[in-house]
């Protein structure tokens, strides 16, 4: 989908939001559209979406929009740096507008909630972990597994 932006709808921040996401599609390289800006205003309601619930979140306002497409944006955002694709194991790949921090998730195994988790001991310090002779690590990932709070309160 390579449509040309449009005006956002009304609302608090709105305008806000869509003047941030043009100005980083630009910083980027990559030209303002339609579909690029609606998979942004996706991910910055509902953080860690996979494709599917993005692609139904943007039923809407894009009803025209075909999963291909999404996955088209998806990937086109995430090499220009714009957006961190991650894959939890048994999960499909999710992503978030959150880059560049090497932050960590958790992950529920019962309901698939994902939540952010900061670096535990400062700044990134798993980055300087021991690697292999001549192996320059630029990021890692660590995911913790448990029960989110409404999943834990399931089990009491």
């Amino acid at each position: 989908m390579d449509l040309v932006a449009t005006a956002p709808a009304a609302g608090s921040g709105a305008l806000e939001r869509r003047v941030a996401h043009e100005g980083m599609l630009r910083t980027r390289g990559l030209r303002v559209t339609r579909g690029r800006l609606a998979v942004l205003d996706v991910l910055a309601a509902q953080p860690h979406a996979d494709a599917d619930a993005i692609h139904r979140a943007m039923a809407s306002a894009e009803p025209s929009i075909s999963l291909q497409s999404v996955h088209n944006v998806l990937a086109a955002l995430h090499e220009a740096g714009v957006l961190r694709r991650f894959q939890p194991a048994r999960s499909a790949a999710r992503y978030e507008l959150r880059v560049d921090d090497n932050h960590h998730h958790a992950v529920c195994s019962r309901c698939g909630r994902v939540e952010d988790v900061d670096c535990v001991t400062g700044e990134a310090p798993c980055l300087h972990a021991p690697a292999p002779a001549g192996f320059a690590v630029m990021q890692a990932e660590v995911t913790f597994w448990g029960l989110c709070a409404a999943c834990a309160a399931t089990e009491r």
